[in-house]
């Protein structure tokens, strides 16, 4: 993750101080269903959430949103970490 992803990561995680984490979850949930995971995706469905209006994402008008690609993460991953911590 480079310096703009780790920046958008903390604007979402920003979100936590003025909105309910359940409606933060469901946000994020909703962007990586419709495949973008950008603050400002976020932070739109989030208020759509709240508002309780049909979010209006027409990715085509949004061409600088990131699209995103997430895989399953594999618990050999992990277990991975835990034995480079160990050395």
């Amino acid at each position: 993750m480079g310096k703009q992803g780790k920046r958008e990561y903390v604007q979402v995680l920003r979100l936590l101080e003025a909105f309910a984490p359940d409606d933060v979850r469901a946000a994020v949930s909703q962007a990586l269903e419709r495949g973008v995971i950008g603050f400002d995706a976020v932070k739109h469905l989030l208020l759509c959430r709240i508002e309780r209006r049909p979010p209006r994402l027409d990715l085509s008008i949004y061409p600088y949103l990131p699209r995103a690609a997430v895989a399953t993460t594999s618990a050999s991953a992990y277990m991975g970490l835990l034995t480079r911590g160990a050395s």
